[in-house]
């Protein structure tokens, strides 16, 4: 028996009561046309299945369903294997580069934290400066 679809995956269907999504994460290449568009066998595919380098949505009947993205990675997977990369190594390269795309935008987070953080501060240290000519000056014996 097929496994039920995924709807919290991207490329899900979406579940009942909620939308597929949409754009690149919306699964709607059949296996053999998901095959063409990647230049390789629909049995190449399966066997990217099984070895965990691509995950594509299910119907409900459980076809398996491509989305652009499904795709891009099948042919990211193409042509690391053309440059000569086995399937463990371009697993562990897509694994390294998800990994860089998450903390880039870890990174990109933590820049737009400390941008704000300074902003406020200068907007503080604004409001804290008293300009020379309202400051008391005291000035003692000398």
């Amino acid at each position: 028996m097929a496994p039920a679809p995924d709807p919290g995956r991207p490329g899900g269907t979406g579940g009942p009561g909620r939308p597929a999504p949409e754009g690149a994460a919306r699964a709607v290449y059949v296996i053999s046309v998901a095959a063409e568009l990647a230049g390789v066998h629909p049995q190449t595919l399966r066997l990217y299945e099984r070895r965990g380098l691509v995950d594509p949505s299910r119907t409900h009947g459980g076809n398996r369903r491509y989305s652009p993205r499904d795709i891009e990675r099948l042919r990211r997977i193409g042509d690391l294997t053309a440059a000569g990369l086995n399937l463990e190594g371009v697993r562990r390269v897509l694994e390294l580069e998800a990994e860089v795309e998450r903390l880039g935008a870890e990174l990109d987070a933590v820049r737009a934290e400390a941008r704000a953080t300074l902003e406020r501060t200068h907007r503080q240290y604004r409001r804290d400066l008293v300009p020379v000519r309202q400051a008391l000056v005291w000035r003692g014996r000398r």
